[in-house]
């Protein structure tokens, strides 16, 4: 028996630590990735009901606004934690650690002076927006609205700076090591959420501090002890801001500043149109069902997640080989992910009563429409992390913006017009998406096979 497990043992070991460091580093990452991520869904099926517990459907469907409204504001970083990521990890393929270090510190120094102006003037006009308007809720929530944005998106704008130690990660080839972090900080949310079902009653306040507030402390602590110990050589530190080298991060930060926009314009307006069509109370059903077959993309994103910087660092050295070897594997596990969203589709009303009970109703083409959403975006990301990867972005750049344009209206025309309801609303957005699984496999080919011209190598 001993001898059988050690024999297990030895060939889980040996598959995990065969063949390039590079993919190694993605494999080890992938498992840890595959547990937190496992964890993170549990948390999340928790948060649900626990919070339908909390708030009433109508305070949930503000909370989910609210969200996606503060989401609107993660532009603000001008695209500095994606310039960052690619230039960091450019820096350390060519062992030049000491401009690795510049690049942090200078992006420290620029984003925390974009936020606190940022923070201080949403202070300042706070005060004279109608939120109850804004959320489409009852008047006499205002008092209760206007402190909650201002706390919520307070935290956001310190949390978008703290945030920046989990780009190093990232670019480190260690994303699932950020998720973790995440994962403790959900569970910590989720477990005041319970204290609170217990001692109080449903207040939005509360419930913001304890999903906003945990994420704050957890990356306060992250950041200290990481920079005292790993990153040391690359911890943020005043001698080494170099305001010079921002345009550096920039002209490339930029174009993905922009296509950030666009997708927050394209998901985070959703649930805002889904209220101002239908009511708050709509926006529960839709985001559930996106939550649910979210589970995944969040499993794509497991296998992709490390690839980014590792594709940055393999372009650098021109291995090509490897990265074609690396496309291939993930064109065969999305094709056990294709049949895999096709049992969640099967399963869906199943388990939607079994999760939620009678508290919200998702129809089925809804569910329909997630899946269509998910096939697409996943098979489209394949592409586009390698892309992003290497910063040849602008086409994806240029087809953001015209669907950025069409979104809304989009959104209108067949959820209202063809009368689809909140379905209609992924739908148009999977239309607007169709940059990935469309034109990126197109020019992913161009750039390896080294035909790619003007546009197509920008």
């Amino acid at each position: 028996m001993i001898k059988s497990v050690a024999k297990y043992t030895s060939y889980i070991n040996n598959l995990i630590n065969k063949g390039h460091s590079r993919s190694v580093r993605t494999k080890k990452n992938i498992i840890l990735a595959v547990i937190v991520k496992g964890l993170s869904i549990l948390v999340s099926l928790l948060m649900v009901p626990l919070t339908l517990d909390y708030l009433d459907s109508t305070k949930y469907g503000i909370w989910l606004t609210l969200s996606s409204f503060i989401g609107w504001f993660t532009f603000f970083d001008i695209g500095l934690g994606h310039g960052l990521r690619n230039r960091f990890a450019e820096a350390v393929a060519r062992g030049k650690y000491k401009l690795a270090r510049i690049y942090v510190s200078t992006t420290y120094a620029v984003l925390g002076i974009i936020m606190a102006g940022v923070c201080v003037l949403f202070a300042l006009v706070n005060p004279f927006i109608n939120w109850s308007l804004v959320f489409n809720s009852q008047q006499v929530l205002n008092n209760e609205l206007a402190p909650l944005v201002l706390l919520v998106f307070s935290f956001f704008c310190l949390q978008f700076v703290l945030d920046l130690v989990g780009i190093i990660l990232s670019a480190d080839q260690r994303p699932a090591i950020n998720d973790l972090f995440r994962l403790i900080s959900s569970i910590l949310s989720l477990s005041i959420i319970y204290v609170l079902t217990k001692v109080t009653a449903g207040s939005l306040w509360f419930f913001g501090l304890a999903v906003s507030g945990t994420s704050i402390i957890v990356y306060l602590i992250v950041s200290v002890v990481l920079y005292s110990t790993r990153y040391k050589q690359y911890s943020p530190n005043f001698k080494f801001i170099r305001f010079k080298y921002a345009k550096d991060l920039l002209n490339l930060g930029v174009q993905f500043f922009l296509i950030q926009i666009v997708w927050i314009v394209i998901f985070a307006t959703d649930n805002v149109i889904i209220t101002q069509l239908f009511g708050p109370e709509e926006v529960g059903p839709y985001n559930i069902a996106f939550k649910y077959f979210g589970m995944i993309t969040m499993v794509f994103n497991i296998l992709t997640a490390p690839l980014w910087s590792a594709y940055t660092e393999a372009y650098v050295k021109e291995d090509y080989d490897w990265i074609n070897g690396t496309i291939r594997k993930l064109q065969k596990a999305w094709m056990l992910l294709v049949l895999g969203s096709i049992v969640l589709l099967a399963i869906s009303p199943f388990f939607y009563r079994f999760w939620i009970g009678n508290k919200l109703t998702i129809p089925f083409f809804m569910s329909f429409c997630m899946f269509i959403y998910v096939v697409a975006v996943t098979w489209g990301s394949i592409f586009v992390i390698f892309l992003n990867g290497i910063g040849k972005v602008r086409l994806q750049l240029y087809f953001a913006i015209g669907a950025g344009i069409l979104n809304i209206p989009l959104c209108v025309l067949f959820a209202k017009t063809f009368q689809l309801g909140p379905s209609g609303v992924i739908l148009a957005t999977t239309i607007c998406m169709s940059f990935g699984p469309i034109l990126a496999p197109i020019q992913f080919k161009k750039i390896l096979n080294k035909t790619a011209k003007g546009i197509w190598n920008k």
